[in-house]
């Protein structure tokens, strides 16, 4: 009797333990479900696949570049600038200013609103005749059409001369041109050439090396990543209607009046080369840029480069032939050529070199602080960006929206306040739009006068950094990620991405703090230093996953940076498109 009841007990437990484990699993099943939102709720209503779906862009962009009404022209822009920030590619980090240090006894120097320098009026109190200075490390191009970087636009200013230039106040002047006239319509330029202008080796410049030029950069041919600037011209790419009538008469035609026509006349990509100079290079048509990759090419500006030891040096001498010549004071200019802030920075104290174009970011502190009268900031307009490629492994087998989703995680995560305060500390704003504050709309009035208007909040991460960061799981969630109890990113779904910069101690800093703003969630984030050059070229082709990025404006007209992100501006660095 015992044993029967021991055995009903021991069925009774196995019984209960059985219904035990059964009310279990039955609540864990009945536990709701975390709701993950499909990415396609959380992109804008704006977004576009940016690579299946770019030619909207491309059309919205000529639409804008056709537009003669300048107040619909002005929102068309806005309405763009919505498609390109929508896929969050471009990333904003801040606008920039700019700083450089000058000894006391220069003077002369000045700087248009798009940080290019102009040393032809220096001054040099000391009794010198040479101005040695540093604006970056070996150059990618002289050859003004296939520039597209700003030390490079610095070299061609002080070398070439178009047909209007910028003066001390940053206002379109007259250089090679002595006026033009335009039809009512404004669709026709007659532009009337300053008599007896000379090439640096004393050979007449006409007009019709200004029709050369032109045609030379907008055709397809050259590839020159600043062609698509011509793209307002009748006959664009390989038809340029542009005619010189005489030696000293240029007439081109527009598809549409032009609100910025002095500033593209004033811009690098329109100066004159030489034609028998380009072509000499036995592989000219192959390799354009092959005339002037040596000292002694001939060239229209106040300098004519003399010396050039790659990697290490430049020397541009006066030019007698250029038109303003007797306005030139200093013989010389020799350029150290280096991106090592800190080696730059030692030479400039040393007094090895009177101008310094970077600053040691562990420095600027320092010198804020003794206010010190050789460092200075300018105002400028551009806006210091990063930057993902569409095309990145990382995004394969994700939706357009869920890359989407991934990217704009990216950057909520972004601590801008720290990196301006911290790394810039010259007063630059945290940036929530591609086109930067101040610039002006084309229609009489500014784009954009009000920091908090944009696309974002960039104090986001400050002001909630739980509810932010939260956002940014939902964002990645959507897009197929997993996290685990701690917050982070699971073993299973891991996200490591490579950015790569080129080597300049802000670059880098601004790089680490990235890195740590992502490591936040579990982003593994790998940062790769590269050579300026080959740095420029990577990004061009498509090398990379994340970059560092910059541009700064061209001309005042927001229109400037829009353009380049077309399907086949040379500065698509995004890849939108292809």
């Amino acid at each position: 009797m015992k044993k029967t009841l021991a055995l009903l007990l021991a069925m009774a437990m196995v019984l209960a333990m059985f219904a035990a484990c059964g009310s279990k699993e039955e609540a864990v099943s009945s536990a709701p479900a975390e709701e993950i939102p499909d990415a396609a709720s959380l992109v804008s209503e704006s977004f576009i696949d940016p690579q299946t779906k770019w030619a909207d862009y491309d059309a919205d962009v000529a639409q804008i570049k056709a537009e003669t009404d300048f107040a619909k022209r002005a929102e068309l822009m806005h309405q763009t600038e919505d498609i390109l920030m929508a896929n969050y590619c471009v990333i904003p980090l801040y606008y920039y200013n700019d700083i450089y240090m000058q000894k006391d006894y220069v003077s002369g120097i000045y700087a248009n609103l798009f940080q290019t320098k102009f040393f032809m009026y220096t001054e040099m109190s000391n009794g010198a005749d040479t101005l040695r200075l540093n604006l970056a490390s070996e150059p990618d191009y002289l050859d003004p059409a296939l520039n597209s970087s700003v030390d490079g636009a610095c070299l061609a200013a002080n070398s070439f001369s178009g047909l209007y230039t910028y003066n001390a106040d940053g206002v379109c002047v007259p250089a090679c041109a002595e006026s033009y006239e335009v039809t009512e319509d404004g669709l026709t330029y007659t532009v009337t050439l300053k008599k007896d202008l000379k090439w640096s080796d004393g050979s007449d410049l006409t007009a019709a090396d200004f029709e050369y030029a032109w045609k030379r950069a907008a055709a397809e041919a050259t590839a020159a990543d600043y062609g698509y600037m011509f793209s307002g011209f009748d006959g664009y790419p390989n038809e340029l209607n542009v005619t010189a009538q005489d030696d000293t008469t240029l007439v081109f035609v527009l598809t549409a009046p032009c609100a910025y026509m002095e500033d593209l006349m004033a811009f690098p990509t329109f100066y004159p080369v030489k034609q028998s100079e380009v072509e000499s290079a036995a592989d000219w048509e192959s390799n354009p840029g092959a005339w002037c990759k040596e000292a002694g090419f001939v060239s229209n500006g106040a300098y004519v480069c003399t010396g050039w030891d790659h990697d290490v040096s430049m020397t541009y001498e006066k030019n007698p032939y250029w038109f303003d010549a007797d306005s030139v004071k200093v013989e010389k200019l020799e350029f150290m050529l280096s991106a090592d802030d800190t080696a730059i920075y030692a030479a400039y104290k040393a007094g090895d070199i009177d101008f310094a174009d970077s600053v040691p970011t562990d420095e600027i502190k320092t010198l804020l602080e003794s206010k010190d009268p050789e460092f200075h900031t300018i105002d400028t307009l551009g806006t210091y960006y990063v930057a993902f490629n569409a095309k990145s492994h990382i995004f394969e087998g994700k939706t357009p929206e869920q890359a989407a989703c991934m990217r704009e995680a990216f950057s909520i995560l972004i601590d801008r306040d720290y990196i301006v305060t911290n790394i810039g500390q010259t007063g630059q704003i945290p940036a929530n739009s591609f086109i930067p504050l101040g610039m002006a709309d084309g229609n009489g009035g500014t784009y954009k006068s009000d920091a908090s208007v944009g696309y974002f909040d960039p104090y986001a991460i400050n002001n909630d950094p739980e509810g932010t960061t939260e956002r940014a799981r939902t964002l990645l969630k959507a897009a197929g990620y997993q996290f685990g109890e701690d917050g982070k990113l699971s073993a299973e779904t891991p996200i490591q991405v490579t950015y790569i910069t080129n080597e300049s101690t802000s670059h880098v800093a601004i790089a680490e703090s990235i890195q740590q703003d992502l490591a936040a969630i579990g982003i593994e984030l790998s940062i790769q230093t590269q050579d300026w050059n080959v740095f420029l070229e990577e990004r061009k082709a498509g090398n990379f996953d994340f970059a560092r990025e910059g541009w700064i404006a061209d001309f005042n007209d927001p229109i400037n940076m829009l353009e380049m992100w077309i399907t086949d501006s040379g500065n698509n660095d995004c890849q939108f498109g292809r």
